[in-house]
């Protein structure tokens, strides 16, 4: 039986909800604003020379990914994914993703 729009939607909200846990969707947002930009410039200019935007070799989303299961996952995104493609692009605000008041520990 196919899953309705309305029914995928509550789901997939209620998922977004759960792993926010305590924090404000204000500063849930700019975590996954950033998983998303970090997953479309991967997409669109990953070992591209001359890209709008230049993505770093080993600052990809699949980079970011292979991360998943490490103890230090949150400095590692921040040292080895956010700021080489902050400092290749001149960028300057991502949010903490080492940051334990706001996303636990562990």
């Amino acid at each position: 039986m196919a899953i309705k729009k309305t029914e995928l939607y509550s789901s997939l909200w209620a998922s977004c909800d759960e792993l926010r846990g305590g924090m404000d969707a204000s500063q849930y947002k700019d975590y996954v604003l950033t998983m998303l930009f970090v997953k479309y410039i991967s997409d669109k200019y990953k070992g591209d020379l001359y890209g709008a935007i230049t993505v770093p070799d080993g600052a990809t989303f699949d980079d970011m990914v292979a991360l998943i299961g490490k103890p230090d996952i949150g400095d590692k995104i921040n040292k080895d994914i956010l700021n080489p493609i902050k400092e290749a692009n001149k960028l300057t605000d991502f949010p903490d993703f080492n940051d334990e008041n706001k996303l636990g520990k562990g």
